[in-house]
């Protein structure tokens, strides 16, 4: 029996959140530029998409470029910014196809305009889409994200239309990039790093992680099987006792 025939589609993640590390260190290894590892890992972005699309995931969130990541070569940063312009120019037929709806979160004011234009673009184009939700975590940061919350949060405050004694999680997670969105059930990093990056904090809270030793270029669908199997496996407590979740079953 295949890997993705032992999963339980009952039992799926509503929503995975994938750190694709690792395009940097499999170029390095093969002897070709950094910007080589970026062009190969479009596959694996693209086989992500149509696997978690296909098994009934309805959110799969990637983290494609962080504020941290401006702090790169220029040379590099360049590299990366147009060839996300042309992967998202290319990309806008197989998402339609596939009936897959294309989000971004992040702080996009801070990307090239033209990038921008190409990206509002996609999202316009599958925005009828409703089999699953893409979305791209460009120019992103938990922290950047916490504290626009926080100043949006204190803006309300400010002109009297929220109470601090009146503020609880709810309220803020109104303010995060993605609300209306449910945490990933599961977050897996590739690569073999262990780190959680900045990424997502507030939402991962109960996230089952997931690391793979796997370069991300490498990473494909068989790989997004075996971290949902090995999700299925696990025991989801938030804080409760073994013996009280066996008693709600």
């Amino acid at each position: 029996m295949s890997v993705k025939d032992q999963i339980n589609p009952d039992k799926l993640p509503k929503h995975i959140a994938i750190i694709m590390d690792g395009n940097g260190r499999w170029a390095k290894s093969k002897g070709r530029p950094r910007i080589f590892g970026h062009q190969s890992g479009v596959t694996a972005v693209r086989e992500a998409a149509e696997s978690a699309a296909e098994l009934g995931v309805s959110y799969l969130t990637l983290y494609a470029f962080s504020t941290e990541n401006w702090n790169r070569p220029r040379v590099e940063v360049n590299a990366l910014m147009r060839l996300l312009l042309q992967t998202i120019k290319d990309e806008i037929v197989t998402l339609n196809k596939n009936n897959i709806r294309l989000n971004a979160i992040g702080d996009l004011a801070s990307l090239p305009k033209i990038n921008r234009e190409h990206l509002q673009r996609a999202m316009d184009e599958t925005k009828n889409n409703d089999r699953m939700t893409l979305t791209l975590a460009l120019s992103y940061s938990s922290r950047w994200e916490i504290t626009r919350a926080m100043q949006l949060l204190a803006e309300e405050i400010k002109k009297g239309n929220c109470n601090p004694e009146d503020v609880d999680q709810q309220c803020i997670e109104k303010l995060l990039t993605t609300t209306g969105m449910p945490d990933p059930e599961l977050l897996i990093r590739t690569s073999g790093e262990t780190r959680i990056s900045n990424f997502m904090l507030w939402q991962i809270a109960y996230s089952e992680l997931y690391f793979t030793p796997k370069f991300w270029p490498d990473f494909r669908k068989e790989d997004l099987y075996e971290a949902i199997l090995d999700y299925q496996y696990r025991e989801r407590r938030f804080g409760k006792t073994s013996e009280q979740i066996t008693k709600q079953k």
